[in-house]
């Protein structure tokens, strides 16, 4: 696959070299606070996600997220991960998970700019009319982050998700292909 590019990251497909930095990123409990999964992840483990992963179609493919590492645009360094989940094709609807693994780019755009990407590739690429996700209702840097990208609240999964001694609620986010086309169009508009 084509890289996906926007004004400051890039989409790339994952690589079994890309194994160690998940398992830092998974592994460490401020990155998986927020996440739907709470447990520790050996290498071994995620050699066998991986290759699960890569025995899916590859519109489902995990692509990690990419900054330049400088102006020449040679070298990139991974920040994080994002993947369309089990794509409804009848529907043509899917679920979107996004991990920005290194901490020191949390609150700088990117888990935004990421799913703006995600949504021009779902919506222009992949002939996509729905895409949703899940996020735990304490998350707010993400809520944030999905309503900048124009997710709109859907629903509540309520005491769904058990961490910490105590339940949480999981919203359920959307945006519908019209939506958003609706957006971009008032977007491009203002510039």
């Amino acid at each position: 696959m084509a890289h996906i590019h926007s004004t400051r990251i890039r989409l790339r497909a994952a690589e079994r070299e890309d194994i160690p930095t998940f398992v830092r990123w998974i592994n460490d409990p401020e990155v998986t606070e927020d996440l739907l999964f709470a447990m520790p992840m050996s290498h071994a483990a995620e050699e066998q996600w991986f290759d699960a992963m890569m025995s899916n179609p590859t519109s489902e493919h995990t692509l990690v997220i990419e900054l330049p590492e400088d102006d020449s645009d040679q070298d990139y360094r991974p920040i994080g991960n994002c993947q369309f989940l089990n794509i409804d094709w009848r529907n043509r609807s899917s679920e979107v998970g996004i991990m920005i693994g290194e901490k020191e780019f949390w609150n700088q755009g990117f888990g935004t700019e990421t799913m703006q990407c995600l949504l021009e590739h779902g919506f222009n690429t992949l002939n996509l009319h729905r895409i949703w996700l899940q996020v735990i209702d304490k998350n707010k840097r993400g809520i944030r982050a999905y309503e900048k990208a124009g997710f709109t609240h859907e629903g509540i999964y309520r005491q769904a998700h058990y961490q910490h001694g105590r339940y949480y609620d999981i919203y359920l986010m959307s945006v519908i292909k019209d939506e958003w086309l609706h957006k971009e169009k008032i977007t491009r508009s203002q510039v």
